[in-house]
């Protein structure tokens, strides 16, 4: 099977909470790789660091808009925590801050998702 194939068929059995996890894997795996890079490393850094706050911005944004169906407060939360990743990634970057705040705020987001897939899973359902 072709990587496009196989990509295809992944995007058609996989759900919007199973992506946004894969996603936030996905980026948080990369904060923790430069976790320990010396801060010369700046480019691979940078990298991350700018990915984790692109996918936060995306976030906010879909919470922004009217047809988000999630919980008024609950968007408000992730609107601010994107304020928040935004806000210190800058510090990161500049002043050499620990990302290990935005590997901890990812994951959490993560146990959220996982909860969420868990009960929302028709495969688990069905043996239910």
């Amino acid at each position: 099977m072709s990587l496009r194939a196989y990509q295809t068929a992944q995007q058609r059995v996989e759900t919007p909470r199973e992506l946004e996890y894969r996603l936030f894997g996905q980026v948080t795996r990369a904060l923790i790789e430069i976790q320990d890079l010396p801060r010369y490393e700046i480019g691979k850094r940078m990298d991350a660091i700018d990915w984790n706050r692109r996918v936060w911005s995306f976030m906010a944004s879909d919470c922004m808009s009217s047809t988000n169906a999630l919980p008024e407060t609950l968007r408000a939360s992730i609107i601010s925590l994107s304020l928040w990743v935004s806000r210190y990634s800058s510090e990161v970057m500049q002043k050499g801050e620990s990302v290990e705040p935005l590997i901890d705020v990812n994951r959490s987001i993560m146990q959220g998702l996982a909860s969420q897939i868990e009960t929302n899973s028709p495969v688990l359902q069905s043996a239910e």
